[in-house]
């Protein structure tokens, strides 16, 4: 049955099983023009046949372009600066990928006269409140289609039945149903196996690191230098943004690093078992926490971190660009501003140890910190700081 009222819309397309269904489901019930929008985030040879399989599959046109430098300089590293994690273990990978994808994907919308923008969510996660937050707050007045909570599949199984009912290549197969999201920051994998939260995923799953038990017998050692919060450099060589996190994820990769199952809490309600690959990010993590341990004034790191799981859940959420996260960012990068120096780490079967740190504007003083003979504390004080400090539990008794 033919829906009335959109003559083009532009979808957020990535070539996985969803977004190829999508394509020729769109011109089937909405006989609209369908322009296809590929965002370069990093997934590297996966877009090289993109646009012929899009237009192959019914697209009018698409766009496919490089947001890689933007993706790090202007998502994660920000993300980075709050060092934010959700729920203890999620670096947020695919979280920050989609107010890039969504702000894109509008303006494009608004270039070509579209009147509604779609997506390949399921009508069951995160990534349809992500994107759909974001146009609502970039062009309220846009129309949304998400296919998900339209069509009549009721599973991944019935995506791939009619892909191949219509010769729709994709990659997901009935042997292997995941879900995958790669960009420069992670991959992630979902289904398939992976819904059995007792069941180890399988070896030949991961893609972007070797198992840890198989990593190099001796230990990588690495410096990464910050300056204001944002990573500069990889052992003295300046890099940009989206290099240096390529470089952290070889890196990272051959060293078993980044590797992560958890169940997490989606914003819908539902548990999901997610499995992510984020080699050069846990790198970045790790480094990112030591540099700012010698640079950090104490009381703005405890009232910083105190905002950190706020941080994440805006970012997890799909809250991107909405006031509550830009004055959250204010305040943090008000932090980062002597958050400068240099961290040595030592990547060894699939762990990152911090072995050693360094700052022109360091707040550690060895004379202070010392345990020998010194001239600069008198021990004698600390005496009236604990009594005033016990005051109020003495006065309970």
């Amino acid at each position: 049955m033919k829906k009335e009222g959109i003559k083009k819309v532009v979808l957020a397309y990535s070539g996985g099983l969803d977004t190829s269904v999508a394509i020729k489901w769109l011109k089937e019930n909405y006989h609209c023009e369908v322009i296809a929008f590929a965002a370069d985030l990093g997934q590297g040879e996966e877009l090289t046949p993109l646009r012929k399989k899009a237009l192959n599959t019914g697209a009018g046109k698409i766009y496919i372009e490089d947001l890689r430098e933007e993706f790090v300089r202007d998502f994660i590293f920000p993300m980075l600066r709050a060092n934010a994690i959700y729920e203890g273990s999620y670096l947020l990978g695919t979280s920050i990928a989609r107010p890039l994808i969504a702000k894109r994907q509008i303006e494009i919308a608004n270039k070509e006269g579209a009147d509604a923008v779609a997506h390949g969510a399921t009508g069951k996660g995160n990534d349809q409140v992500r994107f759909e937050l974001t146009y609502m707050a970039l062009n309220p007045k846009i129309k949304i289609i998400a296919p998900w909570r339209e069509w009549d599949f009721k599973s991944r199984q019935g995506l791939i039945e009619y892909a191949e009912l219509h010769n729709i290549p994709v990659a997901a197969t009935k042997e292997k149903p995941y879900s995958t999201d790669r960009n420069l920051f992670h991959i992630s994998y979902e289904g398939g196996i992976l819904e059995d939260p007792w069941a180890e995923p399988p070896s030949d799953m991961y893609t972007m690191s070797v198992p840890a038990e198989k990593s190099p017998n001796k230990p990588t050692y690495i410096e990464l230098t910050f300056k204001n919060g944002n990573p500069a450099a990889i052992n003295n060589k300046k890099m940009s943004p989206a290099k240096l996190l390529t470089e952290l994820n070889k890196i990272g990769g051959r060293n078993g690093i980044g590797r992560v199952d958890m169940v997490e809490n989606r914003y819908v309600g539902i548990k999901s078992r997610g499995v992510y690959e984020t080699p050069g990010g846990t790198i970045l993590h790790t480094a990112h926490r030591a540099v700012e341990s010698i640079t950090m004034d104490r009381e703005v790191m405890h009232l910083r971190d105190s905002l950190m799981p706020r941080y994440a859940e805006l970012v997890y959420y799909g809250y991107w660009f909405s006031p509550e996260r830009d004055m959250l960012q204010k305040a943090i990068d008000e932090s980062q501003k002597n958050v400068t120096g240099t961290v040595r780490l030592k990547l060894y079967k699939g762990n990152c140890y911090v072995v050693g740190r360094r700052s022109p504007v360091s707040l550690y003083k060895s004379e202070l910190a010392t345990f020998e003979e010194d001239t600069v504390y008198n021990q004698k004080d600390a005496e009236g700081f604990i009594r005033l400090n016990a005051l109020r539990l003495k006065i309970r008794r």
